[in-house]
């Protein structure tokens, strides 16, 4: 009876998994069409425009944030997600360089990018400040601009003539100068996205060429826009690439090399005459999960989220246990003052900061110098924060322990520590339990934000397929099914292990 009992509230929450997903595709289709009504860049004062953050377009529209219009400028962490405001009305225009809004436009037919131009832009490569490389690639960029290399490259994906081939390196370049570090954004096609796995474009290819000249090897690590310039500062990466535009503000905080081509910002709105229909759900999920095998993102981005947390929770439970034993231990005797103070500080500081606020001091100001492995980072990151929790949740199990059977084992000649590890500990475990599950559960799904530091999570594993086909909801509820998945089972696993606790004491 109790097994069918939950078998049918897995049933009935897959049931109601189903009618929402269905809700949300059947909205998705039927909401009425919201009006475009903006024609020129004069009519974007008072008006909703969604941007990139840190982009140049974040740049330029913020001075109408300031000119008394009333204009509101949504920021979102990818184009994609704009592009999406767009389409549902949220915005009433995206402003966003030239060639990744002629991708946009080319995948979402109900959309238009306006004759005007926004205001053309150079791009080139940012190098930390007073970094002897820059004088190399400007030497590279010389040499490959005067004997057609870049351009080459550039044509190869811009203009009807254009193979999306890629350029291919010579197999006879030595490469004993070492490895080059580049950090992009990967959600910025032609000059950045994912192909069979793997980061291409142009900017991948100039910096491949760049690469061949100077005899190095090129590893390219993807990442928030907004964090290439951090990384490069900081040394996680020797140069920024990502169709970045030259600003002065820009440049008192990096050096930029000359420039390897220009662009120009466009706006991008709805388009009234359009009478675009959309694809259906199976060619949607085709598109999105199985050309290409595309759900191999969310299948290396699992096992990542699976082993950060996992070992995280580990290291959050060690923590969490030692800090919870020092300050259990000050309650009960008055003793180890020092290190409860100290445990006092490291609960305060952690639990009083954001968790991503943590991962990005770690990685970009702690290891600013070291080259450590981003897994690894992220499981500090996680382990710690978590510790925090866990210390608290441990410390409120043991301290509602009755202090007589404390006192009754110590009189029984017992020590201590044979008290504690014997007495009181198997009883606060089975306490805390459900809560230390549900920290658990909290952790794993904290590590959606670990592609701040451009690791390859299920969250951006489910960001990487949106880029590349600019569906933004198959992807995200394909990611949310998964993380529900996986707490549905933890919590199953927690429920069995109560009951196996409760039917101990009763034998």
């Amino acid at each position: 009876m109790n097994k069918r009992s939950h078998q049918q509230r897995f049933l009935l929450l897959c049931t109601l998994i189903t009618l929402v997903f269905s809700s949300l595709l059947l909205s998705s289709c039927q909401s009425s069409k919201k009006r475009n009504t903006v024609f020129s860049a004069d009519d974007l004062p008072g008006k909703i425009i969604g941007v990139q953050l840190g982009t140049t377009g974040d740049i330029f529209v913020s001075d109408y944030e300031t000119d008394g219009s009333g204009t509101t400028v949504s920021r979102y962490n990818k184009g994609a997600d704009a592009i999406q405001a767009l389409k549902q009305g949220k915005a009433d225009a995206v402003v966003i360089d030239e060639q990744p809004a002629n991708a946009f436009v080319k995948s979402n037919p109900d959309l238009t990018i306006l004759e005007e131009e926004f205001v053309s832009e150079d791009y080139a490569i940012c190098v930390a400040k007073g970094n002897p490389l820059t004088d190399k690639l400007n030497d590279a960029i010389e040499v490959l601009m005067k004997d057609g290399t870049i351009q080459a490259i550039i044509n190869d994906y811009i203009g009807d003539n254009a193979t999306f081939s890629g350029y291919e390196s010579p197999k006879d370049t030595s490469r004993t100068n070492g490895t080059l570090v580049m950090a992009t954004n990967a959600y910025f096609k032609p000059y950045e996205y994912y192909d069979g796995g793997n980061i291409v474009g142009i900017d991948a290819d100039i910096a491949q060429a760049i690469a061949d000249y100077l005899g190095m090897n090129l590893k390219i690590e993807d990442m928030e826009f907004d964090s290439i310039i951090t990384a490069v500062s900081s040394g996680k990466a020797d140069f920024g690439m990502a169709g970045m535009t030259v600003t002065e503000e820009r440049k008192k905080n990096i050096d930029f090399t000359t420039s390897y081509t220009t662009s120009k910002q466009v706006i991008i709105v709805r388009d009234n005459d359009s009478t675009a229909s959309g694809l259906s759900f199976a060619e949607k999920f085709k598109m999105d999960f199985i050309k290409d095998a595309r759900y191999t993102y969310l299948l290396k981005g699992l096992l990542n989220t699976i082993i950060i947390a996992f070992f995280a929770a580990l290291m959050g439970v060690v923590i969490g246990f030692l800090i919870a034993v020092v300050r259990s231990n000050h309650d009960k005797t008055g003793h180890m003052k020092i290190l409860n103070f100290i445990c006092n500080i490291y609960l305060t500081v952690i639990r009083g900061t954001p968790t991503m606020v943590q991962l990005l001091i770690i990685y970009y100001v702690i290891f600013s110098s070291v080259h450590i492995d981003k897994i690894i980072v992220a499981i500090l990151a996680f382990g710690i924060n978590s510790g925090a929790y866990v210390a608290e949740i441990f410390r409120s199990g043991i301290m509602s322990i009755d202090n007589g059977q404390f006192e009754a084992a110590r009189s029984l000649g017992l020590s201590y520590k044979t008290t504690m590890i014997s007495v009181i500990l198997p009883q606060a475990f089975k306490n805390v339990l459900p809560a230390l599950a549900n920290e658990f559960i909290v952790l794993l799904k904290e590590t959606s934000i670990s592609g701040y530091i451009g690791l390859n999570d299920l969250t951006r594993g489910g960001d990487i397929i949106r880029s590349i086909t600019y569906d933004p909801m198959l992807p995200l509820i394909g990611v949310a099914i998964i993380y529900l998945v996986m707490v549905m089972g933890l919590s199953q696993l927690v429920k069995k292990l109560e009951r196996r606790l409760r039917s101990n004491e009763q034998h």
